[in-house]
This record gives structure tokens, C-alpha cells and sequence, in this order.
């Protein structure tokens, strides 16, 4: 059984830029390089160099979190602290923009943890909504989202010409707290 105790959530500064690219490719090829015609090479490059994730780490509204499990860094989660849901853009909402987890760290238990870890701390700042967005192909992820209370709200599509074709339809989803 996974507790909270056995997950630190580890605030990071820019000065971890390259702690966490390390971090972020490991997980993001364990799961994703099948979507793209180079293998990922394209959105690697454009999303988690050290440069790349300094610039995003300079955002006050973004915040990212180093995920440890067991004292290791098994993960990484990205919020954006207040940024409109596409569904209720008059509601005060926090975006779940990215969990990423590598595969040793899945099947445990441990994304269920950070969502709820995730929906506390969006109480804690009293937001309104939770929101996300899933690749509409990722059935496992929509299902285990809707467990976690989500409901689907929209749909989009992404223009990355790198990716393949069927990849590219997302859904969105929300939780209202």
C-alpha cells in the first residue's frame, strides 16, 4: 500500500532545470515515443532540454513538482496555479498540465496519491476546478481520471506535425471541488 509518507513532492526552482530534464525524458520515453513519426526526437528537444524547462520554470503561475518514491525521483507533475478551465472560464481553476511517471512507478498505487495530492492542494488555494487534458487514444488514462472523479468537458485537437495523426485528438476533463 502506498502512502503519502512514501511520496515527497519536491518543489523546484530553475535551478533544477537539469534534474528535471533527466527526469522528464526518462519518464516521457518510457511511455510516449510511439506518438511521433521521429521518435520523439522533435518534442524531446522543444519540452524537456534545461533550457527549455528553465523558461517554463521562470512562470510564477507554473508549478513543478519532482515526484520521490522512496527517496527516488520516480516522476514529475507541472500545475499551472491559475489558469482558466476551457469549460468554466469564469471559475478560480488550477491546470493539471502534465503528470509523467516512469514505468517502474506505475501500477502502484502512486498516480491515484498525486491526484489527490493535486486536488488537496487546489483546495488548499481555494480553487474552484481542477482541469486537464488527455490524449482522446489514451483509454487508461481517461478511465482512471473518471475513477478519480473527473467528467469529461471538451475536446481539441493538437498541431504538432511531428506527431502522428491519430495521436493528436485530446479530451478535456474537469473536477469541480
Amino acid at each position: 500500500m502506498i502512502s503519502q509518507q512514501t511520496l515527497r513532492y519536491e518543489v523546484l526552482s530553475v535551478a533544477d532545470a537539469s534534474r528535471l530534464s533527466e527526469v522528464a525524458i526518462r519518464a516521457y520515453c518510457d511511455h510516449y515515443l510511439h506518438l511521433w513519426h521521429d521518435a520523439g526526437a522533435w518534442y524531446l528537444a522543444r519540452s524537456f532540454t534545461p533550457e527549455a524547462l528553465a523558461q517554463e520554470l521562470l512562470d510564477e503561475n507554473a508549478r513543478f513538482y519532482l515526484i520521490h518514491f522512496d527517496e527516488e525521483p520516480i516522476g514529475f507533475l507541472k500545475l499551472n496555479l491559475l489558469k482558466p478551465s476551457p469549460c468554466e472560464p469564469s471559475l478560480n481553476a488550477l491546470e493539471l498540465e502534465r503528470i509523467y511517471l516512469q514505468k517502474t512507478a506505475t501500477g502502484k498505487g502512486i498516480g491515484t496519491k498525486i491526484v489527490q495530492f493535486v486536488l488537496g492542494h487546489a483546495r488548499q488555494m481555494g480553487r474552484q476546478v481542477v482541469w486537464l487534458k488527455a490524449m482522446e487514444s489514451s483509454h487508461d488514462a481517461i478511465a482512471f481520471y473518471e475513477r478519480m472523479g473527473f467528467v469529461l468537458c471538451g475536446t481539441s485537437k493538437l498541431s504538432f506535425e511531428a506527431m502522428r495523426e491519430e495521436y493528436r485528438p485530446m479530451v478535456t476533463m474537469q473536477q469541480m471541488l
